[in-house]
């Protein structure tokens, strides 16, 4: 079994964690660039969303199911819901790849369908101002119905920056669909709090 390092996510969250951090450094070049050193899931991250390298989607499930079956919640999770992604214009969802396969693996049921978005959103990454983030998720996202009302959920995203998108869907999940407990769980974590 693979050791892991326990990056804990505070959040309205019952317990959430990130696998590792996303990069080790990045330097600027002087050029608008940036010289920058990934981990290893951060590399395989980027690979995927960034160089369409779908063969990173099964390393990133199983590095996650890995995580996943060193938690104690796991055997009594009741599904997983993907956050819905920003970018819906990309041929394929890398969150939504990611989870289909990481629930195959601990055979946890994947709802794709559940969360959704009432509004759209712009990508999140290049907005530093922490109270913008919120004002631009407020009232972002709904569930379906009630079908998990009292029920443990994992909700899964590829990379926690601020952890204001998973606070909002948390926080729908406790108050519209009623949720018992919800765990969190990111491919990566930036070095930035912002």
């Amino acid at each position: 079994m693979p050791i892991f390092e326990d990056i804990r996510l505070d959040g309205n969250w019952k317990a959430g964690w990130a696998i590792e951090l996303h990069t080790l450094k990045s330097v600027p070049t002087g050029s608008g660039y940036f010289d920058t050193t990934y981990t290893e899931t951060g590399e395989a991250l980027n690979r995927l969303k960034y160089h369409g390298d779908r063969s990173q989607i099964s390393v990133l499930a199983n590095k996650a199911a890995d995580f996943m079956e060193t938690r104690l919640v796991t055997p009594y999770l009741d599904v997983i819901l993907p956050v819905p992604p920003s970018n819906e214009d990309r041929p394929f969802q890398p969150v939504y790849e990611i989870a289909r396969l990481l629930g195959a693996r601990l055979e946890v049921p994947v709802d794709l369908d559940y969360i959704r978005k009432a509004k759209g959103t712009r990508e999140l990454k290049s907005i530093t101002d922490k109270a913008e983030r919120t004002r631009i998720l407020k009232g972002a996202f709904h569930v379906r119905d009630l079908g998990y009302r009292d029920k443990k959920v994992l909700l899964f995203d590829d990379l926690y920056r601020s952890g204001a998108t998973l606070k909002a869907v948390t926080n729908v999940l406790y108050q519209q669909g009623k949720a018992r407990d919800v765990y969190v769980l990111a491919l990566t974590k930036t070095r930035s709090k912002k």
